[in-house]
């Protein structure tokens, strides 16, 4: 991996000076906020002029609001690391900033403005991205860096497949099964490189023991037998071979899990939580095969992955990043593994609930647990986020995300 390069001069506020501070910090509010306004539409309290249904209102802005945030931080962040280029900071990442912003005000307006010119503003930030990713990554002649710029494109087209089978369809089944897949995939891949670097570094510290095994084949064969499964459960989601090849991904994924020593890391919460949050994508992936075969609700496996995959690793990787990149020990305070604790529950309520355990008592506690565990890290991580960077003594680049 390149050095993380020395920034140019840049006299702007802290906020812009790189990807991760504002797309994080705007990632966990809308997770938050957004979570806070599903509970008072489900309950019949509030009513968006959007042209989604209540559903894929809340489905396209986790995806595509919040988990497009995520990303677009990370990658910003990363993609300097990968090529050793000058990371994008000040106006051509305000530029992104509104963007990503622009899209989210046309949706929530979508039923005002149209449906067709929220789809054009709401994809404007994923293709600025690409085409951001796409030119440092090429300019840095990284190229096999360049799956994630495609992944991002298939993100794009989710999004773009997502208006359209809305707007003319009146509800997007296939893009939200689309959606996901990709996401879940772009996960895969970023976390079987960073958790196993990430643990090696901490336990080459810890004298000798089991250490995790690196990216390599088996890791390209459970990305490729992934999206086999997924592209089946995208297409035909109730057939006994989908049900079949996702149950035989999820036990590559477990294995993969355990191929990364996590049981070494609990004294260590920002690295046990990368593993735990891992453990949600085998797991949905063994309940949407049993969803396919016709044993528990679809709902279950997907909030497997969207709310525990998902949310768990993005708060992770937040926190981490943040710290590091910032010049911040690595220790995870109280009020760090507080965020972690909450999405955690905020999971588990939920996953019980799509299974049919108390319904919607459970509905309510996953809402809340999982909302606070985002509007808490904003709380916490927004002095980090807006605030100057410590001396780097306490941060040795080869923690950094």
């Amino acid at each position: 991996m390149a050095p993380i390069p020395r920034l140019q001069a840049y006299e702007g506020p802290a906020l812009l000076s790189y990807g991760f501070r504002p797309f994080f910090l705007l990632a966990a509010l809308q997770a938050g906020l957004t979570t806070l306004a599903w509970l008072l539409v489900v309950t019949g309290r509030l009513v968006l002029p959007t042209a989604f249904t209540p559903v894929d209102w809340h489905v396209h802005e986790m995806l595509f609001g919040y988990q497009a945030a995520a990303v677009g931080g990370f990658l910003l962040t990363a993609i300097p690391n990968w090529t050793g280029r000058l990371p994008v900071q000040g106006r051509p990442l305000l530029v992104l900033v509104i963007a990503w912003f622009a899209g989210r005000v046309a949706v929530a307006y979508s039923a005002v403005i149209g449906w067709p010119l929220a789809m054009a503003l709401d994809a404007l930030f994923l293709l600025l991205l690409a085409g951001a990713a796409a030119r440092e990554i090429a300019a840095g002649r990284n190229w096999r860096n360049l799956k994630v710029v495609a992944l991002v494109g298939l993100l794009l087209t989710a999004n773009l497949t997502f208006h359209l089978e809305a707007g003319l369809a009146g509800s997007a089944d296939f893009a939200r099964r689309f959606a996901i897949a990709v996401v879940l995939l772009l996960l895969a891949l970023i976390a079987g490189r960073i958790v196993p670097s990430f643990t090696r570094n901490w336990l080459a510290q810890r004298g000798p023991g089991r250490m995790p095994v690196p990216f390599g084949r088996y890791d390209k064969g459970v990305l490729a037998a992934s999206a086999t499964a997924l592209g089946l459960w995208v297409a035909l989601p109730d057939a006994l071979a989908t049900g079949v090849v996702l149950a035989a991904a999820s036990a590559l994924h477990l294995f993969r899990l355990a191929r990364w020593a996590g049981e070494r890391t609990w004294r260590n919460p920002l690295l046990v939580v990368l593993h735990v949050g891992y453990a949600f994508v085998p797991l949905g992936f063994a309940l949407t095969a049993a969803a396919s075969l016709g044993f528990v609700a679809p709902a279950a496996g997907i909030h497997a992955w969207t709310a525990g995959a998902f949310g768990t690793m993005t708060l992770a990787v937040m926190s981490r990043a943040s710290l590091g990149h910032t010049g911040r020990p690595l220790v995870a305070t109280t009020a760090t593994q507080a965020c972690y604790g909450l999405v955690l529950i905020g999971t588990v309520a939920r996953i019980c609930s799509a299974l049919g355990h108390g319904p919607v008592a459970l509905l309510h506690i996953a809402g809340l647990g999982w909302s606070l565990a985002f509007l808490v890290f904003a709380a916490v991580y927004w002095p980090v986020l807006t605030g100057s960077r410590l001396a780097p003594k306490a941060a040795p680049a080869a923690q950094r995300a």
